[in-house]
């Protein structure tokens, strides 16, 4: 994997306080094409609910049944569904039968309420069954609030980031305008995996098919990186929405798998108190630990972050890095969107506008100054989400802002589906 830092400033003025802003570029290799991929392993969750039944659960079924399709046999796939209850549908295991696994899919029908911690704690027992050394990934698709089991998004969270210490890397789609959003982004947050809002069942298809798409290139897994800032230094922010959990002398953020070719970017500010001697100085070192696939080799990478010190005439002089300015100012509006979603679903639309119309602020700001498509799209999305909030479509935006937050923030550089 191709890994570099390119820091937004690499001079500071010697005696004075100052941030340095690093943005962090991962390259993953490419997906083998002269030999046979590795088996993969896809459990899936699905809610048969009430709320399902007709065009949701119909578009769902239809979506598995294409995921048979395209698995191969000797990939493990299996199905748990739930309402009130929980089944094995398919139990997890090669696909040697796909015309059973159609069968068994296409006998689903609706039942009663959600317990939407019963099912995927059942898938988790399925994946880990049958899970090779590449892992399982879980999908769980749903269309409603929690109204049975456990229904605490950390809790839920906690459960899927325990079944990822064990490969097990969990994606959500959510269905519909009735689900629970932040339920659903935490238990793909802690799983570190993707988050899809499908407003309507062909989208739950599209979602379905695209995470799958990107297992069967995976060939980065379990990669993650640990900074070590200098002492002197007083913070450390990770502007990414990702894991993190401290360490001996710094923090570990985790970053999950990456798909064959992806490019995968995060953004780091570490606030670097005033230097006492002039040269160069070094504020951090950076170490991205990751096992590569098919070879199952366990690799290391480290990157040293250092800056000149100079005398503050000459610092002055200094030109910031267009390019990781402009990241800076993308994760930032990633985050507005997660504090809009956030007082959305606390019926706060006041706090909601104040987060769109900041984030659309500095948007302006920058653009002006480092013109960007990208930013240029950031602002037309949030000024959509701003304006169907005034429209009375507060729920549509609620969910947009959370997938795209997730999207965006965690999956930086994935594909991204357009609004």
């Amino acid at each position: 994997m191709h890994v570099n830092a390119h820091a937004d400033v690499d001079v500071v003025a010697v005696e004075q306080d100052d941030q340095v802003t690093v943005m962090l570029e991962l390259v993953a290799p490419a997906a083998p094409t002269d030999r046979p991929r590795p088996a993969a392993t896809v459990q899936v969750v699905l809610d048969r609910s009430g709320s399902m039944d007709g065009e949701r659960l119909d578009a769902a079924k239809e979506a598995l049944v294409r995921l048979v399709d395209r698995l191969d046999p000797t990939d493990r796939f299996g199905v748990v569904a739930f309402d009130d209850e929980v089944r094995v549908v398919v139990p997890a295991g090669g696909l040697a039968d796909k015309h059973a696994a159609r069968q068994a899919i296409a006998s689903l029908a609706s039942g009663g309420m959600t317990n939407l911690s019963g099912g995927p704690l059942r898938g988790m027992q399925e994946a880990r069954r049958v899970a090779g050394d590449g892992g399982a990934t879980l999908l769980l698709l749903s269309d409603g609030h929690a109204n049975a089991g456990e229904t605490d998004p950390a809790r839920l969270a906690g459960v899927t980031a325990g079944a990822r210490d064990h490969g097990i890397t969990t994606t959500t789609v959510g269905i519909g305008m009735d689900y629970d959003e932040l339920l659903l982004a935490e238990v793909a947050r802690g799983g570190q995996g993707s988050h899809v809002f499908a407003e309507h069942g062909d989208g739950a298809a599209g979602g379905v098919a695209g995470e799958v798409e990107g297992l069967l290139t995976k060939t980065v897994q379990a990669a993650s990186l640990a900074i070590r800032p200098d002492a002197a230094v007083d913070t450390v922010t990770v502007w990414n929405d990702l894991p993190c959990a401290p360490i001996d002398g710094g923090i570990m953020v985790e970053l999950g798998d990456l798909w064959g070719g992806e490019h995968r970017k995060l953004v780091l500010t570490f606030a670097v108190p005033a230097e006492p001697a002039l040269g160069l100085a070094r504020i951090a070192e950076l170490e991205v630990r990751y096992v590569a696939l098919p070879e199952l080799a366990e690799q290391t990478v480290n990157i040293p972050v250092h800056v000149n010190v100079l005398p503050g005439d000459q610092a002055a002089g200094r030109i910031p890095d267009a390019q990781v300015r402009t990241e800076l100012v993308y994760q930032q509006v990633q985050d507005a969107k997660r504090k809009a979603a956030d007082a959305l679903r606390d019926g706060d639309h006041g706090a909601a506008q104040a987060a769109y119309g900041a984030a659309r602020s500095k948007l302006d700001d920058v653009i002006g100054s480092c013109p960007s498509p990208e930013l240029a799209d950031e602002l037309r999305i949030v000024t959509e989400l701003s304006d169907r909030v005034d429209d009375g479509d507060a729920a549509w935006s609620a969910k947009f802002s959370r997938m795209d937050q997730a999207r965006k923030s965690r999956k930086r550089g994935r594909g991204d589906l357009g609004m």
